[in-house]
């Protein structure tokens, strides 16, 4: 048979998974290009000859998947595999339809060639859309695993926006960690939580060498806590699958790639924020999931806030600061901040758009449909500054910070401001502890 060439279309993570375990040694295919969507400035890279293995001598490049048509038909394309993820089946069958009409296949890969072995037990945890509150569910199994005496390490689904070559393989253990890997504000997110909790995390990008480290991390391991991100499914085989879904866009769990494949294949659904969601909407998703996956688990839950300082709210015009691709690909416009700001009685939540500035004002062209909520982009310096400077825009009488790390320790904000806290709580039986106690039976 001929080598077939490929062109896999990504976006800094699943792409690279692809790649690694089922190309990169593979003679029977040739990996023409990468192209890049979603994150802002990560196409022009190059995938670095050392992560390729010795069919790729010179490293494979990347390009923004605007270029997708016309790289098919200069590089004389066979077939383009989409990997990335929290993408709406509109959208990835209208690639679909572009990459046939330019003379190539297209094709979504499973988990079957994808899925690492760990020696280790595995629980998964993964969402249906960014944003369903992924992050403090893995938070709450974390707690519970090590209230039982067992040492976990958390891997987290890639976010490899800056060296790949030095981003192979990364430790976190101490806040000065971040530091060290030079990592983004939406880095930061997703580990530090983790960190201040007392247990280790990794990412990188070669999740094999990823893998077998934490099995054998310094701190020992007894578990390893899949953290997925987007809607994707697992890069690691589970033994537990903890898929959490979003009664705010009900629908979206049979709507978005690969968001469904989570929630088939979950052993417990997360009904997240129920506090806060319409009771119609509640039943849309509970159906739902009775619809595709009538054996798993469903666990009720709610996502408390906390305020720190509740008069910076109470009768103010605030300026609300949310996790940036919750808003963005996750096409969220309600978070824990416009939850807090009304509960608390702010007198208005101001637009921000009109204070944007740079990289943020960007991001509300490319993303028209946010809200009065400012995402907290932070994809590099130049973002962060301009984050900086639209707060410091802003005609508003104080900041209220949604975001899952202390947004003052990365940049400085020349207003009163408070953070709000959120936490996921089970509303009634079964509980996080009841669906989990199985698998802890079985790790002692």
């Amino acid at each position: 048979m001929a080598q077939r060439k490929i062109i896999i279309i990504g976006a800094a993570g699943r792409d690279f998974h692809n790649f690694n375990t089922f190309y990169r040694d593979n003679p029977a295919y040739k990996v023409a290009a990468f192209t890049a969507a979603q994150i802002p400035d990560i196409a022009g890279r190059k995938y670095p000859a050392s992560l390729c293995g010795k069919l790729y001598p010179e490293g494979i490049p990347i390009y923004p998947q605007e270029d997708l048509e016309r790289l098919i038909k200069e590089l004389e394309v066979d077939e383009c595999v989409f990997s990335y993820s929290d993408v709406s089946y509109s959208t990835v069958m209208g690639i679909g339809a572009m990459v046939n009409a330019a003379g190539a296949d297209f094709s979504l890969m499973g988990y079957k060639n994808t899925m690492l072995k760990s020696t280790k037990p595995v629980i998964a945890v993964g969402a249906t859309r960014t944003g369903c509150g992924k992050s403090q569910t893995s938070c709450r199994i974390v707690e519970i695993l090590m209230s039982h005496g067992l040492k976990v390490i958390a891997v987290r689904h890639p976010m490899p926006y800056g060296d790949l070559e030095a981003q192979k393989v990364q430790r976190f253990a101490d806040i000065e960690d971040l530091s060290k890997h030079r990592c983004t504000i939406e880095e930061m997110e997703e580990y530090e939580p983790h960190i201040k909790r007392g247990n280790v995390i990794y990412a990188g990008v070669d999740y094999e060498a990823i893998l077998r480290a934490a099995e054998d991390d310094p701190n020992g391991c007894d578990v390893i806590l899949w953290d997925g991100g987007n809607n994707d499914f697992p890069f690691y085989k589970p033994d537990l699958m903890i898929t959490v879904v979003d009664p705010h866009r009900p629908g979206h769990e049979l709507a978005y790639y690969p968001g469904e494949v989570t929630l088939r294949i979950a052993d417990v659904a997360v009904i997240n924020k129920i506090d806060s969601a319409d009771f119609d909407n509640i039943q849309i998703v509970r159906e739902n999931i009775e619809r595709v996956n009538p054996k798993a688990v469903v666990v009720d839950a709610a996502s408390t806030i906390k305020v720190q300082n509740p008069e910076i709210i109470r009768g103010k015009r605030v300026l609300v600061i949310e996790d940036g691709p919750t808003l963005t690909h996750g096409n969220m416009k309600i978070g824990a901040g416009v939850v807090a700001a009304k509960r608390f009685g702010a007198a208005e939540i101001i637009d921000p758009k009109p204070y944007a500035v740079g990289k943020l004002a960007e991001t509300y062209r490319l993303y028209p449909e946010i809200g009065n909520l400012l995402p907290a982009m932070g994809y590099g310096e130049e973002q962060i500054r301009d984050l900086t400077a639209t707060i410091e825009r802003a005609d508003c009488d104080s900041v209220v910070i949604a975001t899952p790390i202390d947004l003052t320790r990365v940049i400085k904000i020349n207003k009163p401001n408070t953070r709000v806290e959120y936490a996921l709580q089970e509303i009634g039986k079964p509980d996080m502890e009841d669906v989990m106690k199985d698998f802890i039976k079985k790790v002692k």
